[in-house]
């Protein structure tokens, strides 16, 4: 029973493993796309809908002079102005054209199974632009198409000359506000590093010894520093940046000698991967087995395994079984024997 338990919690865990990548890709995309569609695609299309029933809405207060009547004894039957045929509201307030009426009561299912019907002249209107001249089919590759060219040229704009001027402006007054420039500064340093083109480019990868000797951390070789640090060193020196796990787009530059630098066989990616994974990720070509001790082999710290003849005053212990804390006690077994015998004070008779 607990060896079912435990390939089915493996084969799970390789299922998130499978499954989440490609989900939380999705779900950012998703995401992005609210957002954009929330604060940028909305607005627009609200302005222009606005602006589109201003020009052409026909909605009459009352009854005009030269309307006619319908057949009926009530106003709420309508009339006819100008050729057109009007009809009152749901809310009984204000006339508007009956095809204006019709149409939205016939297409108001392409919005949405639960759409409600409009209540005023004017909501009919507003519901009447959107399905007649409006419709998503159009709006979003239009609209897509628009954000991506003015997207383009801002970016050109904002490169070079007057628009890089009007940026560095803005960003200064902006520096200077109390609590909004903390927010902003850091909005801005995410989304440089993201969609802008890198200033820092990345020559290679290596392995330093960082922050003691015997720790090694990996890093992203940006130059050769300075001639100062390079004269002091009395050889050549690298400028190189260590990432943070697990979000690389932070760290620290350090300069150390070239020859203390140790070259890895590994791309970019690979490392960004590896110290984003917080070390799980490593690539094919850089995986290790773990070391086992062999039989016979010197084993560390002075001790021998059983299978060699062990030496006279030593303790011997079977290294391949023994815990740390025995390891110890060899070692201090065979350090006693070899101090010889302690002396007993002599006792008074």
């Amino acid at each position: 029973m607990p060896a079912t338990r435990g390939t089915f919690r493996r084969a799970v865990l390789r299922g998130l493993g499978v499954v989440l990548p490609p989900l939380l890709t999705l779900v950012l995309f998703i995401w992005a796309w609210n957002l954009i569609e929330s604060y940028v695609l909305l607005p627009v299309e609200a302005g222009i809908r606005h602006a589109v029933v201003w020009t052409i809405r026909d909605i009459q207060p009352t009854l005009p002079a030269e309307a006619v009547e319908r057949a009926g004894t009530e106003l709420s039957a309508g009339f006819t102005y100008n050729g057109v045929d009007y009809v009152l509201d749901p809310a009984g307030r204000r006339f508007l054209p009956q095809y204006v009426v019709e149409y939205v009561n016939g297409n108001l299912d392409r919005l949405g199974p639960y759409q409600p019907s409009p209540l005023t002249a004017s909501a009919y209107w507003h519901r009447y632009v959107e399905l007649r001249y409006l419709p998503r089919t159009i709006v979003v590759p239009v609209f897509l198409i628009v954000f991506l060219a003015v997207l383009y040229f801002l970016g050109r704009i904002f490169t070079h000359g007057l628009g890089r001027w009007a940026i560095s402006t803005f960003d200064r007054f902006i520096s200077r506000l109390p609590l909004i420039s903390n927010v902003y500064g850091s909005v801005k340093q995410v989304t440089d590093f993201v969609f802008s083109d890198r200033q820092i480019e990345f020559n290679r990868v290596v392995a330093v010894e960082y922050p003691r000797k015997g720790m090694w951390s990996l890093g992203f070789v940006t130059g050769q520093s300075m001639l100062d640090i390079s004269k002091a060193a009395q050889e050549p020196v690298l400028s190189v940046l260590m990432p943070t796990s697990p979000m690389p787009m932070t760290g620290f530059t350090i300069t150390v000698r070239k020859s203390e630098a140790v070259d890895m066989n590994l791309t970019i990616d690979q490392a960004i991967q590896f110290i984003v994974s917080c070390g799980v990720v490593v690539p094919p070509n850089q995986q290790q087995n773990a070391p086992r001790l062999q039989a016979g082999a010197t084993a560390p710290h002075g001790l021998q395994s059983q299978t060699g003849p062990a030496q006279p005053g030593s303790a011997a212990v079977d290294v391949r079984n023994a815990s740390p804390w025995s390891a110890n006690l060899s070692v201090t077994s065979a350090d006693s024997s070899r101090e010889g015998p302690s002396e007993t004070p002599p006792q008074n008779t």
